[in-house]
């Protein structure tokens, strides 16, 4: 059965305190439930009990506050309901006492009230009564008359009122039956009655069976068998002057200090009058540590300290034997009562508190509820707190021995940001005691600073080809502020740029502002961008900055050199011509190139990788210029091939490469070697090769002004042919061709003229005006004179575009790479 009522608090009363701001009502309420009850049993609606309305208990923060004692009991601050938190044991909490009640205190703030819980445990028949052992050996002198009594060890149940021991039972027999004695109106000693004379010759033992009850519902109960040896002599017992005792004695007792001594007497002499004292076995096991019984003389002593608040009062049974033969036990119950000393200072504790406090509050704010408590009694248990005029608090005495730290003045948090409180508590024993608790006011701060950052502006770098996620930057600002006010977090402002907003470049973590990449950058597409971050703080309202971060992509060596000229015109064969008469620093062709990347991954140098004459041509390795390093010679091949390769200056380095064909015009004599075979180091001719090269170049002088003597003899004689004119024509010739060695003769440095095209790769200012000088003569003499100079009739016409056969017309290619385009006109001989 549950039941809950609450007093001391009239209706008019509890009006006054609900609307007065912090004060406590002073209140009762009182609930009964029993003991074992399951986790989460209703005790109670407390809400409903004390007035409360529930939807306000969790803003309010209603609490339970169990003192010195393990909290059993709790409240579900959703609907009141007052449950069972953890087991009560009730034989636990109160061991043998009739009443066992829990006090508690019931604290609610804003305002802040107090009232008083007590819950009364019932007992419930939990316990079974017990034995101390399950057999008893019992010696019976066969002299013994007939209805002699026999004390029996009583049985234990932790159990209180009627759940705890109430009757015996005796299984029948022959020759005992069993008497209750009652004592202070409790039947609890069981004693066993004689009612036929024994006959040890008959009959030497007896078993007997002995059956304690308690009175609950249901009954619970145990047995005990009782061995009854039937033997002759010792026929008197021992007898106490009283069986109950009564002394006092003050906790502070010294070890040593007598209790009492007990003085029993026995009619037998002899051994059989010899009495031996000890603790009997119903004796609880606390008690022979904290007391001895001398077995000769009955003193017992203080054995160890004596606390007042952890027990008040002991009972000691003692029982006598004397030495005698079937020696008969007696029992004297012994009852101490302890008197309390000033031995405990009082006990502070923080109830309540209210931290930080903001520095705005007024005046009168309650900012801690603080109890104050002593475990000893009367005055030794009066406590009285103070706490130092200095601060800008005070205590004011609310309840019984509960306190409320207030706030005395404005608060100031620039001046002094937290106060060390220390509340001084005494009691009114002698000596007086004391005791001291500190408690921590922090004052906090409202939200008035917003976010700094260290710079006005950031720059990060990013290299691209990154995987996603890369870690770019980290953010970092501070607030002045305090907790929530300094928790800062950091977002992306939505920015639009060319193209995809910020966001899908880049995103940044909320709370440690590391900012990584959103997608792979590739500085070819995208060099820098600029995102603006945010940083706001968690107050209330939020404060917010932003500051702008310029993210560069750095530039990675993944773009390969790409030769944009001489463009290829037979797969990857460029064909490029050059005058056999060329002097030393004659411009052959330029190789240009670019690369997609920047900086040193954009430095290009190049060199010839392979030569057909390795010491015929040479490169810059700035600008990609082919120059003749000397004259050619008979016994240079016809067709030179140079393989060129432009690489850059990244890590690794990355390259490209283009094969040149170069074929040497002017002059009749055929080369000796061919440019299909490339050699990496120049070769040296022997003498006797440079001998016949030397007497083939003489013949082949000598045999070509003896054919430019005939054909201006046999041009003379068809058309009337002027010497005059005709050595002037062949001059001309012949100047066309020094000239032309004049303007191709030059070094490295040599400026580029004006009619110098790169886009044809070879010689066109030699190409033009060879065609040109040679087309002011006839055809008979250009073909006669000038074989390999002046280009024929057929090779004229197709350089008019009037190409016949397989031969075609100039024709218009255009060369792809992977990063450029380059439009060409190539003109095929």
């Amino acid at each position: 059965e549950m039941r809950y009522k609450i007093i001391w608090l009239p209706k008019c009363q509890l009006l006054f305190y609900i609307f007065s701001s912090w004060n406590l009502v002073s209140g009762q309420i009182r609930y009964s439930i029993p003991e074992e009850l399951e986790l989460g049993a209703f005790v109670g609606n407390i809400a409903a009990d004390l007035g409360l309305d529930v939807q306000q208990l969790s803003a309010r923060s209603l609490q339970i506050v169990p003192g010195s004692r393990k909290q059993y009991l709790e409240v579900n601050l959703d609907n009141g309901i007052f449950f069972v938190k953890d087991k009560i044991d009730r034989e636990e909490l109160c061991g043998p006492s009739l009443t066992c009640v829990l006090s508690l205190e019931a604290v609610i703030q804003k305002p802040l009230n107090l009232y008083h819980v007590e819950v009364e445990i019932l007992d419930v028949n939990d316990n079974a009564p017990r034995f101390p052992k399950s057999q008893f050996r019992l010696v019976i002198s066969e002299l013994a008359a007939t209805g002699a009594r026999f004390p029996l060890e009583s049985a234990h149940d932790p159990d209180v009122g009627i759940n705890s021991v109430q009757t015996y039972q005796l299984l029948p027999n022959d020759y005992f039956t069993l008497d209750v004695e009652t004592r202070s109106g409790v039947r609890v000693f069981p004693v066993l009655i004689l009612e036929r004379s024994l006959d040890r010759e008959k009959q030497s033992v007896h078993r007997l069976v002995l059956i304690a009850k308690d009175g609950g519902s249901p009954e619970r109960s145990s047995t005990a068998q009782i061995t009854v040896v039937v033997q002759d002599a010792n026929d008197n017992a021992p007898v106490f002057p009283q069986s109950v005792y009564r002394v006092t004695l003050l906790e502070s007792a010294p070890k040593g200090t007598l209790v009492i001594m007990l003085n029993a007497t026995d009619l037998d002499t002899g051994s059989n009058g010899e009495i031996e004292y000890s603790f009997s076995s119903r004796t609880a096991a606390r008690v022979p540590q904290l007391f001895s019984v001398d077995p000769k003389t009955g003193e017992i002593v203080v054995e160890r300290p004596l606390d007042y608040e952890e027990s008040n009062v002991f009972a000691i049974y003692v029982q006598a034997v004397d030495k005698g033969v079937l020696a008969i036990p007696i029992f004297c119950d012994v009852v101490v009562d302890i008197i309390d000393v000033n031995d405990n200072a009082p006990e502070v504790t923080l109830t309540s508190l209210s931290s930080p406090v903001s520095e705005d509050v007024p005046p009168g704010t309650v900012v801690a509820l603080i109890s104050a408590a002593d475990k000893d009694s009367g005055e030794n248990g009066q406590v009285q707190c103070e706490i130092a005029n200095t601060l800008p608090f005070k205590l004011d005495l609310s309840l019984k021995s509960y306190y409320r730290l207030l706030t005395q003045r404005l608060l100031d948090r620039e001046n002094v940001s937290k106060y060390d409180v220390t509340v001084t508590c005494r009691d009114a024993g002698k000596p007086t005691l004391t005791s001291n608790k500190t408690i921590l006011v922090e004052i906090s701060d409202i939200n008035d600073n917003s976010p700094r950052f260290m710079q006005p502006s950031y720059t990060a770098y990013v290299m691209e080809n990154n995987i996603i996620g890369t870690f770019i930057f980290q953010m970092t600002a501070f607030d002045p502020d305090l907790n929530q006010n300094a928790r800062l977090s950091y977002s992306i402002l939505v920015t639009q740029m060319q193209g995809p907003p910020a966001s899908s470049y880049v995103y940044i973590n909320s709370e440690s502002g590391v900012i990584f990449s959103q997608r792979s950058f590739d500085y070819e597409q995208l060099k820098s961008f600029q995102i603006q971050v945010q940083a706001q703080d968690a107050g209330v309202p939020p404060l917010t900055s932003k500051v702008s971060v310029d993210v560069i992509v750095l530039d990675q060596n993944d773009n390969a050199p790409v030769i944009v000229h001489p463009l290829p015109e037979f797969g990857s064969v460029v064909m490029e011509t050059v005058s056999r008469f060329a002097e030393p620093g004659y411009l052959v062709a330029k190789v240009s190139a670019t690369d997609a990347d920047t900086g040193r991954n954009a430095q290009l140098s190049y060199q010839i990788r392979q030569a057909t004459d390795p010491g015929l041509f040479t490169i810059s390795t700035d600008t990609g210029e082919i120059w003749t390093t000397r004259r050619m010679v008979n016994r240079d091949g016809r067709k030179q091939k140079l393989l060129i390769l432009v690489k850059d200056n990244g890590t690794p380095s990355l390259s490209a490469t283009v094969t040149i064909v170069l074929s040497a015009v002017g002059g009749g004599t055929e080369m000796l070697s061919d440019a299909s075979t490339l050699s990496d180091e120049p070769g040296l001719s022997a003498d006797i090769s440079l001998y016949l090269v030397v007497s083939l170049g003489i013949i082949s002088t000598i045999f070509l002004v003896v054919l430019i003597t005939l054909a201006v003899k046999v041009h003379k004689r068809r058309h009337g042919f002027d010497d005059r004119s005709c050595f002037v024509e062949m001059c001309c010739c012949f100047q066309a061709r020094n000239s032309l060695n004049g303007i191709q003769k030059a070094s490295r440095n040599i400026q580029i003229p004006p009619n110098y095209v790169e886009v044809f790769g070879g010689d066109p200012l030699s190409q033009s005006f060879r065609y040109e000088t040679c087309s002011t003569l006839n055809s008979t003499k250009r073909e006669v004179l000038f074989p390999e100079l002046c280009p024929s009739s057929s090779e004229k016409n197709y350089f008019n575009g009037e190409a016949t056969g397989k031969e075609e017309a100039p024709v218009k290619t255009k060369a792809t790479n992977n990063r450029s385009t380059v439009n060409s006109e190539v003109r095929y001989w």
